[in-house]
């Protein structure tokens, strides 16, 4: 889902260099908040850097700014703001994830989402362009190839002589 940037303040990009790359220098500032960095026996600091591949996760690190304030548009405070890898982030935004989502039950947009979704054909792409999903179409089974012949499993008790 695209970022609707009208609710970030007119100096994010500037803000977003400053605190990722200056302040941060790049590096996960996140020391326990998500929940993964415990300390043991002090502060432990993630160690993903920005556009090198991860090494908790799959794929490159993107470190993003978190907002650890529950503004509502984000505020434009640095103290409020941290850059964190995804994996982080994820964490650390769990609670607005969950909200968001009872919002939509409510309204019935995942019931939209998904009323749309059934009305395309089993196997076809969800987007124009985009690869084929993976799996059997709904309602087909697997069964194995014809003329293969299936081992039976012996239900005796093993005994050691």
């Amino acid at each position: 889902m695209p970022t609707d940037m009208t609710r970030y303040p007119p100096n994010w990009q500037l803000l977003r260099v400053e605190i990722r790359d200056v302040r941060a220098r790049k590096r996960c500032e996140c020391t326990g908040q998500c929940g993964l960095h415990r300390p043991n026996p002090g502060i432990r600091r993630c160690v993903e850097i920005h556009h090198t591949p991860a090494r908790w996760f799959r794929g490159k690190v993107r470190l993003t700014l978190a907002h650890l304030c529950q503004c509502d548009p984000p505020c434009a405070n640095p103290d409020h703001m941290m850059a964190m890898c995804q994996r982080c982030h994820l964490r650390v935004d769990r609670w607005r994830h969950a909200s968001t989502r009872r919002q939509n039950e409510l309204s019935g947009r995942n019931a939209k989402i998904r009323a749309r979704r059934s009305l395309r054909p089993p196997g076809e792409p969800p987007w124009p362009g985009a690869p084929p999903t993976r799996g059997y179409p709904p309602g087909r089974t697997i069964s194995p190839p014809p003329n293969t012949q299936v081992a039976q499993i012996s239900r005796a008790p093993h005994h050691n002589p």
